[in-house]
């Protein structure tokens, strides 16, 4: 097999590395039992159409619980709304200080049967622009790791904490994060993934609770029975590329779980 960008790319860095011995792979033991319990108990929803990628014009939800979960998501039961009624109504939200200074809302997007989903931080500039995730540098990244991992984008499903972008693509405060996640975590329970890996601290902190990405990541954790695994968000390898190998190592506990393994050439 061909080697893939990102590969290249670790090594590329590691050669410039000095110190690249401090990065050990991590081999975490005792998962099997984990992993087996984390099984789907029930079908996959039915695949329906993606979310829409083109939210330039706001439309109003055309039933009553997807016009209410705009106006009030924090309190608004999400029980009942299908992936697209979400869509519809994160089209449209106001439940917090983002939505003025949105051009379109980054609802999300990939396969709805995904048994593999990426959750990031917030959209920036691109995907503001484009009503799409991860799109701009960060997310020609994301989709070089994606490949490594020998998935397709189109297989797996993408989302952030927040679905407008925080100005000056700062972090979204927890207000905010806190209104958008009755989104987040209904399009979870309708996606019903195998593996969640989250990409960063602000995902880590607002869906798990949890602080300290250089800490935990490359550890399995767990979101409602779901296995999940914490590294580092594209944009942060950007900047610090040697951080590349040790994303590459958790990214590589993800592909065993669905019997994937790199050929090293």
């Amino acid at each position: 097999m061909a080697e893939t960008g990102f590969i290249d790319e670790i090594k590329a860095v590691l050669k410039e590395c000095k110190n690249a011995s401090q990065y050990a792979f991590v081999t975490p033991e005792n998962t099997a039992a984990f992993f087996a319990s984390a099984e789907k108990t029930t079908p996959k929803p039915a695949a329906g159409s993606k979310a829409s990628e083109n939210t330039a014009d706001y439309h109003t939800p055309k039933n009553s619980a997807a016009k209410t979960a705009a106006a009030c998501p924090r309190t608004t039961d999400f029980s009942q709304l299908s992936l697209d009624d979400l869509s519809l109504a994160a089209s449209s939200c106001t439940g917090c200080r983002l939505h003025p200074t949105r051009h379109n809302v980054v609802f999300g997007e990939g396969n709805p049967n995904a048994e593999l989903m990426f959750i990031g931080e917030g959209p920036g500039y691109d995907e503001d622009m484009q009503g799409r995730p991860f799109v701009g540098k960060a997310g020609q990244l994301l989709d070089k790791m994606i490949t490594a991992m020998q998935f397709a984008r189109s297989e797996v499903y993408i989302a952030n904490i927040v679905k407008c972008r925080p100005p000056e693509n700062r972090n979204p405060e927890p207000d905010e994060a806190a209104a958008c996640l009755p989104y987040l975590r209904r399009q979870i329970e309708l996606i019903s993934p195998r593996v969640i890996v989250l990409l960063g601290s602000v995902p880590l902190e607002h869906l798990l609770g949890q602080k300290g990405i250089r800490r935990l990541r490359g550890q399995w954790l767990e979101y409602n029975n779901i296995p999940v695994m914490p590294t580092y968000h594209p944009a942060y390898l950007l900047r610090y590329p040697e951080a590349k190998k040790e994303t590459w190592s958790d990214l590589q506990q993800v592909m065993k779980v669905f019997g994937k393994v790199h050929n090293k050439q």
